[in-house]
């Protein structure tokens, strides 16, 4: 065979491979990367940027990963279902996920709260550290499988502040009779001090302060609690919130809309999540000590709770602990891991990280950092 027609006609067989090739390769890729397009519907208001924010976070990082293939359209608390019917919505079907904290919907069955926050358990740390590497993600899904759902950490808040006071509350007399606007799980335990809960809607919590309806609530921290303005009609800003040390936000998606999608999506939506979660504690945590100075500077005056409340809200969380654990046999499997944990959590952090932040915290106090 003459030597330049072999290369001609070997040249043409090449060309004719490769395209060959990227006919077969298009529709692979397609398959890999089919378009889906979903709706989110989150359980916050657009102006509470850093929560709200988080699902939007989830989305981007979805659309970016698959080229705009994968789509997650976010629409806040009202625009679909109110806030608290979120998890309804994503279990009905009607959206196939929401962005939410799942002890919202504890009224129904107080294992939805253990995976957020109940009272004087783990901080944000331990929490995740619990989530990730102590099971608790798969606990709390073998739960939610029975609500047609399943969901995975995108989100913490870092513990949260106590609320807003009209008085100062210095022991458990000035309790009695005290008309907060606390929801779940808190307000069973403070309950049984007296405290009269009240479940009002966040943007209707200002209103009541103003007009003495409620003596007090407790909403998030310094950031988003400075958007509400509660200052101006309760000026007595309480901490800790030991309801939630660290609450959790989910996402969670319709147990059989995420089953159907090709694995490398479902792989996607938890390392997504996964991203989401890191990034709105890291946040709070930029965003807080500036929003903290400010509500200071606008009149708030920081009160920590008294050890006489504390440790009388432990016992009474206590109580109703062991009422649920008799009671729930789930409630009491998932509640005696965190225990498990907690101990050993709390005893680790006293070591090196404790030492080091209260160090750092006198040389913060003496102006000298």
């Amino acid at each position: 065979m003459d030597r330049r027609s072999f290369l001609r006609k070997a040249g043409v067989a090449g060309a004719g491979s490769v395209a060959a090739a990227a006919t077969l390769a298009a529709p692979a890729i397609a398959q890999s990367n089919p378009k889906i397009n979903w709706r989110l519907t989150s359980s916050f208001p657009k102006s509470l940027d850093t929560i709200y924010g988080g699902g939007e976070v989830l989305s981007k990082y979805v659309s970016e990963a698959t080229d705009g293939n994968f789509n997650i359209q976010v629409f806040a608390a009202g625009e679909i279902v109110p806030g608290l019917q979120a998890a309804d919505a994503t279990s009905a079907g009607t959206v196939e996920a929401c962005h939410s904290v799942a002890y919202y919907y504890w009224g129904k069955d107080p294992v939805w709260a253990l995976g957020a926050a109940v009272p004087f358990a783990l901080n944000a740390r331990g929490m995740n550290a619990w989530q990730y590497h102590g099971g608790g993600i798969d606990m709390f899904n073998e739960f939610l499988a029975t609500q047609g759902l399943i969901g995975f950490p995108a989100g913490n808040t870092g513990v949260q502040m106590g609320g807003w006071f009209r008085k100062e509350i210095n022991t458990l007399a000035d309790l009695k009779g005290l008309k907060m606007r606390i929801g779940g799980f808190a307000g069973k335990v403070v309950e049984r001090l007296g405290v009269v809960p009240q479940q009002i809607a966040g943007g209707d919590i200002y209103p009541a302060l103003e007009k003495g309806t409620i003596d007090a609530a407790e909403w998030v921290g310094p950031y988003d609690d400075e958007k509400l303005g509660f200052y101006k009609v309760a000026p007595y800003y309480y901490y800790p919130g030991w309801w939630e040390g660290g609450p959790t936000v989910h996402v969670m998606f319709n147990k059989a809309a995420y089953e159907g999608l090709p694995k490398a999506y479902q792989s996607l939506l938890r390392t997504a999540a996964q991203a989401t979660d890191a990034n709105m504690l890291q946040k709070y945590d930029y965003l807080n000590p500036a929003a903290i100075k400010r509500v200071v500077a606008e009149g708030a005056k920081l009160r920590p709770f008294s050890t006489e409340i504390m440790n009388a809200c432990f016992d009474k969380a206590n109580e109703v602990y062991a009422e649920m654990e008799a009671n729930n046999p789930t409630f009491k499997k998932i509640w005696e891991s965190i225990k498990g944990f907690r101990g050993q959590h709390y005893l680790y952090t006293q070591v090196a990280e404790y030492s080091y932040d209260v160090y750092m915290m006198t040389l913060q106090r003496a102006g000298k950092i």
